[in-house]
């Protein structure tokens, strides 16, 4: 199992990743957890991996690539899934992915980012989906209070996989932007099915006016 980062080298990274753009690749997310109704992560965190991109937030909604990449790293939070760090650690989405067991480990040896190695193998699954799914599904959501926004889920299963990976993202009319991406074990079809039949924004998804 990766160990944990300490946090000065995932700021360091931050850094890099906003220096490259990547964090445009990411839409809004809150931290305060659908399951759990509380946050994953506390504020001085939540603050700290903002101030490390340059980007203004006002807590609980901020970067979803800064919140479920790094922040969950560092999430103490059991949900009923587990940590929110489970994710990186486990090798299951990975395996979905089709990707090594290790592809999302938080290695500060390696030449590229933890946000770059997720977002280059998620966004192309999440903007071209014919290419990459299982199955996927496009939902708009909003009303007179909220702005309208494109919402896809795209569920992708490598051979050999025990779980399937779930992309989300979000479209607010300026392209596809990612939110999070998790494992999910066993049958899909409901959640998808929701999905659908009951549009809002999903897994910690925030809008702009939140």
């Amino acid at each position: 199992m990766s160990t944990l980062p300490s946090l000065d080298s995932a700021l360091a990274a931050i850094r890099d990743d906003a220096a490259a753009g990547l964090l445009d690749a990411w839409a809004l997310s809150t931290v305060i957890d659908e399951k759990t109704n509380s946050p994953v992560i506390d504020e001085t965190l939540f603050d700290a991996l903002h101030a490390a991109a340059g980007i203004t937030a006002e807590w609980p909604v901020g970067n979803a690539g800064l919140l479920h990449v790094y922040g969950y790293w560092f999430s103490t939070v059991e949900t009923p899934y587990g940590l929110k760090r489970d994710r990186w650690v486990d090798g299951q989405l990975t395996a979905a992915l089709g990707l090594p067991t290790d592809a999302f480990h938080f290695d500060e040896s390696r030449a590229s980012t933890l946000l770059r190695r997720v977002t280059d193998a998620v966004m192309p699954v999440l903007v071209d989906p014919d290419a990459h799914a299982v199955t996927w599904a496009d939902v708009r959501v909003g009303d007179a209070h909220t702005a309208s926004l494109q919402t896809r889920a795209v569920l992708v299963r490598s051979a050999g996989a025990s779980a399937t990976a779930l992309v989300y993202g979000v479209d607010d009319g300026c392209g596809m932007r990612l939110v999070t991406v998790f494992p999910i074990q066993g049958e899909t079809g409901p959640v998808l099915e929701e999905f659908v039949s009951e549009p809002r924004l999903r897994w910690n998804a925030a809008a702009s006016d939140s």
